[in-house]
This record gives structure tokens, sequence and C-alpha cells, in this order.
């Protein structure tokens, strides 16, 4: 086991679910997008018809960085949690498939696999989602190249803080930060370690601004002020805009790679890019260089349904790539 642990390249940490996705036949959208009253509306009290439902077992933020990882080429582990019912064995027996380490994922006796419900009307999603009350530990591991942590549920505090007091442990680690929902609810000042150990750090624009307190402002400043909180690297994406990077001393910027068509359901798109960042500086490349890959992957996992169907391997990706000579991050 021993020996096996110290040949992770990749360990993620953070919850995995089972998403149903289930294709709405007949919806509403009323409101703006980007406002508080953007929603989806269905007939109340009747009957709605839907188109199709599709299960995929095993994702979540940081599952769904594992396989991108592992994808890659990378030894690729995951810290999670499952209850032992039948939904946490088909958690298992995906992510083993996908050549991800899973003896660090603890099975919680007499308790439920976390089993969320995507409303899809294409090519959005609203998730119906609800977090089992684990008990969240950090099982014994040597030494892996890199942390990359990711969205808990929002009783698992201080779990975080055992992961940042592991990292200080551990200093040759480098970690990889992307908080979700409940971590940024947290606020800054309880994840205040997390973020001073951070090699990289990722969230898109609404997410910092919230964890900034800040107004509305230019991407420039939010990168410099998440800069500030500790990460080394800062990475900020702003949907089909594109995305932005800074290492503390140059910001680059890149767009989305073209979708050979319009996307077909838009789950996983950020992790496939964050971790795919993480994965291509573990492999050698700079911040400009990881950039692009990210980009790669995040428009093919749009391409198909779920945060995992479309992860690509190194070969594919760099194929893209050999294929699109002029896609890069520009400095600006």
């Amino acid at each position: 086991m021993a020996e096996k642990q110290k040949k992770i390249d990749f360990l993620a940490i953070g919850d995995i679910v089972i998403d149903a996705f289930i294709k709405l036949k007949d919806a509403s959208i009323v409101g703006e997008p980007d406002t508080p009253e953007y929603k989806i509306c269905l007939p109340f009290a009747d009957k709605v018809p839907y188109e199709d439902v599709f299960v995929v077992p095993a994702v979540g933020n940081a599952s769904n960085a594992a396989v991108s990882a592992a994808r890659l080429g990378l030894n690729s582990a995951l810290v999670s949690n499952i209850g032992d019912d039948l939904n946490g064995k088909d958690c298992l027996k995906a992510l083993q498939n996908d050549q991800v380490d899973t003896d660090f994922i603890k099975i919680n006796q007499g308790m439920k696999t976390n089993y969320h419900y995507v409303l899809w009307y294409p090519p959005e999603r609203t998730i119906l989602i609800k977090h089992e009350k684990y008990n969240y530990t950090l099982p014994e591991v040597e030494e892996p190249k890199w942390v990359y942590f990711s969205s808990v549920s929002e009783d698992a505090f201080p779990f975080h803080n055992t992961v940042a007091e592991y990292l200080e442990d551990h200093p040759n680690i480098k970690l990889a930060f992307q908080p979700g929902k409940n971590e940024i609810k947290l606020g800054k000042e309880k994840l205040e370690k997390l973020y001073q150990k951070s090699e990289i750090f990722f969230c898109n624009v609404e997410e910092a601004e919230k964890i900034l307190s800040s107004e509305e402002g230019e991407v420039r400043d939010l990168l410099k002020k998440m800069h500030k909180l500790g990460p080394r690297n800062v990475v900020i994406t702003d949907g089909p805009k594109g995305a932005y990077g800074y290492d503390g001393k140059d910001v680059w910027f890149i767009n989305p790679y073209p979708d050979p068509k319009p996307p077909y359901e838009r789950t996983g798109a950020g992790d496939a890019f964050a971790s795919t960042v993480v994965a291509a500086i573990i492999l050698g490349k700079t911040l400009p260089e990881a950039l692009a890959w990210g980009g790669v992957n995040s428009m093919s996992v749009v391409q198909d349904v779920g945060a995992q169907k479309g992860l690509l391997s190194r070969e594919k990706l760099e194929e893209y790539l050999k294929n699109s000579s002029d896609y890069r991050a520009r400095k600006i």
C-alpha cells in the first residue's frame, strides 16, 4: 500500500455523487440571465412529461478531476465518502474503470451515497442537491505530488482545516483549490489556510466577486485581489467569454476552444478546465500552455451528457492542439 501511495501524482479530495439527468420536454424560462429572477418554471400540481433520463455515477468536482487526470496519464486517486449501497458500488466500479485509485474512499455503513437530480433543459441545467452527513476524515496517505481540493458538504467543516494542516505537515505537496458553493459560503476567513497554501486557485467571475465581497469589476482586479489571499497562481473563468490566469506577474487570457457543434450539456465544463490545467502543469507545461489544455477538454465535455464522458486522453487532447496551432493564451 505504501509503495502504491508514493506513486500518486494527483490526489483529489471532495464529495462524490450520482447525477440523474432528467431531460425536460416542456418548461419555460423567465427573467434575465445572471440575475436572481432567472428561473426555470414547471406547471404546479400537474403531471409533467420528460424526454429522457440519464444516470451518471461517480461525479462531483473532485471525482471529475480525478478521472480527468487519470485519462491524461497521471496516477490519480480520490479521497471521498460513499454509502454501503448499490449506488456506492456503481461509483467505485466507474472510477476503477477509469484507473482511479479508490483505496481512500470511505464506505459508510448504513448510509446512502449522495444522489442529485439534474433538471436539464438544453443546454443548461438546474441541480437538486442533497449531501449525506458523513463523518469527514483524512485517511493515511503518503506524499502525492499534488492535492486537488474541491467541494464537500456544508456540514464537513472543519475538515478543511484538517486538509490544511496535512499540507502544512507535508510542504512538498502542491495544492490546487477549486472551492464549491459550500466553501464560498463559509467565507475566505475560515479557509484562510487553504488560500495561503494554494499553488493554484480556480473560480469563475461570479464566485470571485462573492469570495472577495466585491462589486462587479474588471477581471484583472479580481485576479490580483485573489492573489493577495495567498494563491501563487489564480485562474478565473468567465463562461463563453474565456478564462484568465495570473502568476503574480503576468495576466494571461484564452478564448474558449471553438465548439465543433453547439454544446449538448454544460455540466462539468469548469471541472474539466480546472483539472486539466493542473494536470498539464504536473506534466511540465507552463501556465499559458496549461490554459490551452483546459480549453480543449472543457470544449469536449460539453459535447456529451455528464461531466466525464467527454474527457479526453492526453493523445487526443494534444491532437486537437496540434490541429489548432493558433489556439493559445496571450498576455494582456
